[in-house]
């Protein structure tokens, strides 16, 4: 039986988002555990050049709800970019979640040819659906995840690929 384009998208989605949730619940904790400034760690990067944790963390959060929300032919969610606090941070994967956990399966469905347009900078990307999830919206997502991931361990958060993984 093949893959549904819901199937592919929000579970998968939801997964990775609620495991970015217990990567940060646990830099919180590390933080509090250690007495470190937790602005040290919301503010931290891997290199001068790279986003911050909090900018990871929204990015990816901004793949979570705009690829679903645009396979489903509406406009994403808009969340104003402005946490920088675990807390902040965290609200703002569960607001993600819980958009993209009230799609409804037909609403994703048969869409991937779904034609997708968006505007990155001064590029405008054009994408069918399938595509758009299978080589934008994921990727980035884990790629984002991933570095939030990064920061956090690089930072000393006792955290490991079964962090990043969640419950299998």
């Amino acid at each position: 039986m093949p893959i549904s384009m819901f199937d592919a998208c929000v579970p998968p989605i939801s997964h990775a988002l609620k495991n970015l949730s217990a990567i940060l619940q646990k830099g919180a904790a590390h933080a509090e555990a250690r007495k470190i400034d937790p602005s040290v760690l919301v503010n931290a990067r891997l290199f001068p050049d790279m986003f911050p944790l909090s900018r990871q963390v929204q990015i990816a959060t901004d793949q979570g709800k705009g690829g679903p929300a645009r396979l489903a032919g509406m406009d994403p969610p808009k969340f104003e970019d402005n946490e920088s606090t675990f807390p902040e941070l965290l609200a703002r994967v569960d607001r993600t979640v819980a958009f993209i956990e009230s799609l409804r399966r037909e609403q994703i469905d048969g869409s991937e040819e779904r034609k997708i347009t968006l505007v990155a900078g001064p590029r405008t990307l054009n994408f069918l659906g399938l595509p758009y999830l299978t080589h934008f919206v994921l990727p980035n997502l884990y790629f984002h995840s991933t570095t939030a991931y990064n920061i956090l361990r690089h930072n000393g958060v006792e955290i490991g690929k079964m962090d990043f993984l969640g419950k299998i």
